[in-house]
């Protein structure tokens, strides 16, 4: 149980090198009262997710398109439930920062129809999306 705890760990940790802040102002601070959009892909039998196009292509193209807005960027890659034996509730989730509800709407609004018809290219989930306020 130890040496999987440690796998867990460690995997996770290549994860977030790997895949978790590919932006260039991943590196700033979450402060109270951002908001944040998490966008959430549930795993289910026949869902594929490519994480190689999520990452280096679409996630780049939303930083392109929102501009300073953005304020931070992240991508979470699914490795198991709540044990290492439990499928993933997600293969994948991410996580964009905005200063105001105002800003991500204007920053979403005029782009919506560019970054939905960029999701078939690697995936065949349909996400659910969550606003939230940062709280702590």
């Amino acid at each position: 149980m130890k040496n999987k705890m440690l796998f867990l760990i460690f995997g996770l940790a290549l994860c977030v090198a790997s895949f978790g802040q590919i932006d260039p102002t991943a590196n700033s601070q979450t402060t109270t009262g951002m908001i944040k959009v998490t966008i959430l892909y549930p795993n289910d039998e026949g869902k594929m997710f490519d994480m190689d196009y999520y990452a280096n292509k679409h996630m780049p193209m939303l930083a392109e398109l929102f501009g300073d807005t953005l304020k931070k960027l992240e991508i979470d890659k699914g490795m198991s439930g709540r044990t290492a034996d439990d499928p993933t509730p997600y293969l994948a989730i991410g996580h964009l920062y905005f200063d105001s509800i105002e800003a991500y709407q204007n920053a979403f609004g005029p782009n919506a129809a560019k970054i939905r018809g960029d999701i078939p290219n690697y995936t065949n989930i349909q996400p659910i999306i969550q606003i939230s306020e940062v709280v702590q």
